[in-house]
């Protein structure tokens, strides 16, 4: 298994099977368990502690390799902080039938779980019904925007994002106004998204982009800080085509300690090809 700082995207998400525990009609059936080694690699962080996003990719790539299908929809919930160093991906079979298969994962470091993960795998099918009320949003030209791993943070708290080294994200030139201290007051964010080894994007790789921008909330005026995932959930709706993706989210409620942060994620053809929603803590200096 290929490991270090500089692994492109498909490397630094690698699984490689251990064993497999058939359930009652054999591999691919409920109660099978695959069991997978993997590892968290280092500088896909933010803070030092590894993006939400990646570590959903990780067990989503296990998770697509036992049922032998790409991620449908996958929802994560946050246990602990991950830090970089191998890891075990144990995948358990709940249905596997003609179109759709669920499963659950559990990702363990060191004896202690960080993440566990239920999602549901298949491929989207076109049957001619079709209503769409949005579009991409409106963006200046990729080379136009501003290159995230420029920006250095100048704002007290901002935390170091080491993951816009691995990434090619380029942003709205307003999106980064809260870098300088002076924010737009709304909510919102958009901007390119890119491999920086100009990997494609997959399936697997949507888990990531869901979770790879400066969070919305940073706009409105609440001091940047590290904003701790509590639950991420990604619908996959269609394969990108090739080419940088246009991403935008936006955060409508904080209250009670927690934020929501709905994302729209449109391919180079105009196509949405994902969505998501995560609950997030409000931001920690």
């Amino acid at each position: 298994m290929a490991s270090g700082k500089h692994a492109g995207f498909a490397a630094a998400t690698a699984v490689e099977l251990l064993d497999v525990a058939d359930g009652a009609g054999g591999p691919a059936s409920a109660g099978s368990v695959h069991r997978y080694r993997a590892e968290i690699h280092d500088g896909w962080d933010i803070g030092g502690n590894a993006n939400g996003g990646y570590v959903l990719a990780i067990a989503g790539r296990a998770m697509a390799a036992a049922m032998g299908r790409p991620p449908l929809s996958v929802t994560g919930h946050y246990l602990a902080p991950s830090p970089p160093g191998a890891c075990e991906v144990t995948v358990t079979t709940v249905r596997s039938g003609g179109r759709l298969g669920t499963c659950t994962a559990s990702l363990v470091q060191d004896g202690r779980e960080l993440i566990r993960v239920l999602g549901t795998f298949g491929t989207p099918v076109d049957n001619g019904h079709r209503y769409v009320a949005g579009e991409p949003p409106e963006l200046p030209p990729y080379r136009e925007c501003v290159a995230r791993s420029e920006v250095a943070p100048t704002g007290e708290g901002m935390p170091v994002a080491g993951l816009m080294d691995r990434l090619a994200v380029r942003m709205h030139p307003d999106a980064l106004s809260f870098v300088t201290g002076a924010p737009t007051g709304r909510a919102e964010t958009s901007g390119w998204f890119a491999f920086a080894q100009e990997e494609p994007i997959d399936e697997i790789g949507l888990l990531l982009v869901a979770d790879a921008m400066a969070p919305a909330v940073f706009n409105s005026g609440l001091p940047a800080g590290w904003v701790p995932t509590v639950e991420l959930t990604v619908h996959v709706r269609a394969r990108p085509a090739p080419g940088p993706l246009r991403c935008t989210f936006r955060t409508r409620f904080v209250a009670g300690g927690a934020l929501e942060e709905d994302g729209e994620v449109w391919d180079s053809a105009g196509q949405l090809v994902a969505q998501s929603r995560q609950l997030a803590l409000t931001p920690r200096h």
